[in-house]
């Protein structure tokens, strides 16, 4: 009788794929091994909180675990899974050699949704009020996240600008990477030029780099803006707003804080354009391509369109000036042919760049191989190996210390 095909994945956080992109990937992620026979099994160590996705309506089943504990060792020897998938490196160095030891012939997926060490290096770059630059790469989170990368068969990433960047900078082997995108597609519902009104952001609060472009846009974009264009609103929505996000709600300005929104591309429909000045991040940005969803045009950043058009004109403007970011906003806000034509742009960046049937096949395939293949794909990863055996022989015995301390 062949072994049926099990996949465990070990969240970061539970989904909730209203209020992140993070969200939303998972959840596509959990479709597509779904539609391909695996049977699924959800670890997290989070609290199932009030927004996340109820995924057990969908069969896959759900397991609380807990971290330093051999509670875990038994779960996964008991559950044998073909494959695990971390949600993010920090998963990974949490459970990763458990896994290694309880079930070595599990394949070992990282999803990175995005590089963290690349997103907290133009972070740092933004608060010095200084340029990025590569030397600013090599910090101890990334010595962290490529170890990770390093210790697993393969990544999934979902910019290819960041897919270069571990080959150019860190020496990642292509072999371990495999780019895998947010996959989207129009709505068959779109409203015209003159249905529409006002400029839109979204994003969760969660993450650090929203707000800090709802900061810019109210400080910096905003002030322009409204002097240009005074009856239009800037509407802005996200998840776990903040006090400091709710007190840049300023009526009198026609700046908004809106709060969590339940539809997203409900919203980003009905606005004119999508303002995102994104001054630091990586990834792709799924607010940006909702935008491309909805037939709305954008305007954001050369960080913010990162990766995300490939050789084709993006939906909107990409401007780093701010005085060039409004009046490309003010251009497209009022001429409805330039944002037709924007619009277009947007449907052939999703119809060429996002598709699921772009995807799908190939990863699966590249799945298949690796498990048929898998020693032989280890053999070439030595140093991977190494980096999983000194993992082990520290963080096993510190792991199991922290377990017999809490049980005092």
């Amino acid at each position: 009788m062949l072994k049926s095909k099990t996949l465990l994945i070990i969240g970061f956080v539970w989904p909730e794929p209203k209020s992140s992109a993070a969200g939303s990937r998972m959840m596509q992620l959990i479709q597509l091994f779904q539609t391909n026979g695996y049977e699924i099994t959800f670890a997290s160590t989070a609290q199932n909180l009030e927004f996340s996705e109820d995924i057990s309506v969908l069969g896959v089943s759900t397991k609380t675990i807990k971290l330093n504990s051999s509670s875990f060792d038994d779960f996964v020897i008991e559950l044998n899974p073909t494959i695990v998938l971390f949600d993010r490196f920090m998963v990974e160095e949490q459970f990763g050699w458990r896994v290694s030891e309880s079930c070595p012939n599990a394949l070992k997926l990282l999803d990175t949704e995005d590089l963290h060490c690349l997103r907290q290096a133009r972070q740092l770059a933004v608060k010095e009020n200084r340029e990025f630059t590569y030397e600013d790469l090599f910090s101890d989170v990334a010595k962290r996240e490529i170890a990770s990368i390093l210790r697993c068969d393969l990544s999934l990433m979902v910019s290819e600008f960041e897919i270069e960047l571990l080959q150019s900078q860190f020496k990642v082997s292509k072999d371990l990477l495999f780019y895998l995108p947010i996959f989207a597609e129009r709505l068959n519902e779109i409203l015209s030029f003159a249905e529409r009104n006002n400029f839109v952001f979204i994003g969760n609060f969660l993450h650090e780099p929203n707000w800090d472009c709802v900061k810019y846009l109210s400080d910096t974009i905003w002030p322009l803006l409204h002097r240009k264009l005074p009856e239009a609103k800037m509407l802005i929505y996200g998840a776990y707003p903040s006090q400091k996000v709710l007190e840049l709600n300023k009526p009198k300005q026609n700046f908004y804080i809106k709060g969590r929104a339940d539809d997203a591309l409900e919203v980003i429909k009905n606005a004119k354009v999508v303002l995102a000045p994104i001054r630091f991040g990586a990834g792709i940005k799924g607010k940006l391509l909702e935008g491309m969803q909805c037939g709305t045009p954008s305007v954001t950043s050369s960080i913010g369109a990162e990766a995300m058009a490939g050789n084709l004109n993006w939906n909107g403007f990409v401007k780093d000036n701010p005085n060039e970011f409004v009046d490309g906003a003010v251009q497209l806000y009022e001429d409805e042919n330039l944002w037709k034509q924007a619009q277009e742009n947007g449907f052939e960046i999703l119809d060429k760049r996002y598709r699921k049937s772009l995807f799908e096949k190939d990863f699966i395939v590249e799945i298949n191989s690796l498990l048929d293949n898998l020693k032989q794909h280890r053999n070439k990863n030595f140093f991977g190996s190494i980096l999983q055996h000194h993992l082990v022989s520290s963080t096993k015995y510190m792991s199991k210390w922290i377990e017999e301390k809490n049980k005092k």
